[in-house]
């Protein structure tokens, strides 16, 4: 059974609808705040260099709320190689929370992210990016496929954790592929733990196949949740959408 299993909540499309207009709202801290409230463990955003749905504005906006939760964390996940260690390094002189940064290969103006890092061809970009975070303090995690030979790369460039891309899991839900799938994120899990790895999840995972996944998967200690999680918010509300995820995880880890 997993000892605990944090649920962070990705607010990039409420961002991304703010956005059509230029009313300020829905307001990225009022929801940040409603899911604290109802009990996620932590906000995950995305500040992509085009700005589609969080800017970089909001970054230290959300950094300011988050000290007002201290046991919570925050995670900004985005290409290093882009705008994400400016904005990273920007709350680290102001001494505002950041706790994770998590490391995502995508292309300039990518539609969203589709794929893990691959070894041994970025391990020359990604050593010193990580080691640079690293000595801000910063937690460390890598998206990557599920592969558990890729597990060792990511440990050879000294990432503290990988978040497993589980899209392949989640669009293989209710299929003859659920298990094989399933199968697979169990046993990258399992190579990446026995290197000293830490495990979080996310991409597409939802109420339905969450707790699924938790069960089957060792050690995952943080899944990240936006696009299902906004979409189930509209028609519940942030609080229960939060409880119902919480409840999930709960499922999955007795």
């Amino acid at each position: 059974m997993n000892k605990k299993t944090a649920l962070s909540v990705n607010l990039n499309k409420v961002a991304l609808v703010r956005n059509t207009r230029h009313l300020g709202i829905p307001s990225v801290t009022r929801a940040a705040t409603l899911c604290l409230q109802a009990g996620a463990n932590g906000i995950t955003v995305h500040p992509r260099p085009d700005e589609r749905h969080i800017r970089a504005s909001d970054v230290p906006e959300l950094a300011t709320l988050l000290k007002e939760w201290p046991e919570r964390e925050f995670n900004i996940e985005g290409n290093p190689s882009h705008n994400l260690m400016d904005v990273v390094h920007d709350l680290v002189q102001r001494k505002l929370p950041v706790h994770q940064v998590t490391f995502v290969p995508d292309a300039q103006g990518q539609f969203t992210s589709d794929h893990g890092w691959g070894f041994p061809g970025d391990v020359n970009r990604l050593r010193p990016l990580i080691a640079q975070a690293q000595a801000w303090g910063l937690r460390v995690s890598l998206f990557m496929d599920a592969d558990p030979a890729a597990m060792a790369g990511a440990q050879s460039v000294g990432a503290d954790r990988v978040e497993l891309y589980t899209e392949p899991y989640a669009a293989a839900w209710g299929t003859a592929q659920q298990a094989p799938q399933l199968a697979r994120f169990a046993e990258t899990a399992r190579a990446a733990l026995k290197l000293g790895l830490g495990i979080n999840a996310g991409h597409d995972l939802n109420r339905d196949n969450l707790s699924a996944f938790i069960k089957a998967v060792p050690g995952v200690a943080e899944v990240s949740i936006g696009h299902a999680l906004i979409a189930d918010a509209l028609e519940l509300g942030y609080s229960a959408t939060v409880q119902a995820y919480l409840s999930c995880i709960q499922e999955g880890r007795a």
